[in-house]
């Protein structure tokens, strides 16, 4: 953890996996989930947002077995303590109370603190009262409410992979069947309250004098092998050059750069978690 200053960018990880997959657009890859009234399409651009009647909320269309799925997002500046705007996979309504999720979440900020980019990823996660989050915490080294980037999940039966603007941040990797999500998934998007925890663990909460809070998406990619047999022989794409599995020691260089130097926490350094229930650590 560093005190961050001087915004410095992350040496090039030396491939741009976004520009190998094409982009989607929103009707044809996706659905509204909920808030219909709280969304807009314009241009290629989904805005959804967060006022106090109500989120919103989008699904894809297919679930997945591996793949590829990012998006362009770019958040609200001011005021957004208590708000979380997502992308992530889940299979939460297959598998109610025993689901699995991975995350990427900004969680809301006050005025002159950044946003905090939440990776997390669970299997078998809520049922019982019992989450076992797998939480990695980052600040960005740009700010993420002035223009629009890439984040992306690259899911496959092997390793998780996060990036934003094609630098891997994190590595998740499959060490056992009971660590990894082995159950295929959808991608979903949202905005939503979560005042209990999401900012300072619930120390600053959503305050409406600040609505509406706006999310906007565009430059979906949704590049992976479905489930539901809509694609017919399928190979988990890849991110690295060289077409397998696994990062580039570049990869691995540029990863390694932002969690020395962006990385605010990580449960498997967290004292007071209980490690046995996280082997992977």
């Amino acid at each position: 953890m560093i005190g961050l200053c001087i915004a410095q960018n992350p040496p090039s990880p030396g491939y741009s996996p976004s520009s190998r997959f094409g982009t989607v657009a929103f009707d044809q890859g996706f659905r509204t989930l909920w808030g219909p009234q709280h969304q807009r399409k314009d241009h290629g651009t989904l805005t959804i947002w967060l006022d106090k009647s109500s989120g919103s909320g989008f699904k894809s269309l297919h679930p997945y077995k591996s793949g590829y799925f990012s998006a362009s997002i770019k958040v609200q500046p001011g005021y957004t303590a208590g708000v979380i705007t997502s992308f992530y996979l889940s299979n939460n309504e297959a598998h109610p109370g025993d689901h699995d999720e991975v995350d990427i979440e900004f969680l809301g900020t006050i005025p002159g603190k950044p946003y905090t980019l939440q990776t997390n990823v669970y299997m078998r996660g809520s049922g019982g009262g019992r989450v076992i989050g797998r939480e990695m915490k980052f600040h960005l080294w740009f700010d993420p409410t002035q223009d629009f980037h890439n984040y992306a999940i690259l899911q496959t039966p092997n390793e998780i992979i996060f990036l934003v603007d094609d630098v891997p941040i994190r590595r998740y990797p499959r060490k056992s069947d009971a660590t990894f999500p082995l159950r295929p998934m959808w991608v979903y998007g949202s905005i939503w309250d979560a005042s209990s925890w999401a900012t300072e663990n619930g120390r600053y909460k959503a305050d409406y004098r600040f609505q509406p809070f706006i999310g906007r998406y565009r430059n979906f990619r949704l590049s992976g092998c479905t489930a539901d047999g809509s694609s017919a022989s399928c190979r988990p794409p890849s991110i690295s050059p060289s077409g397998a599995g696994g990062l580039s020691r570049q990869q691995v260089g540029a990863m390694a750069w932002v969690q020395r130097n962006y990385m605010v926490y990580n449960y498997c350094r967290d004292p007071s978690r209980d490690h046995t229930v996280t082997p992977e650590c």
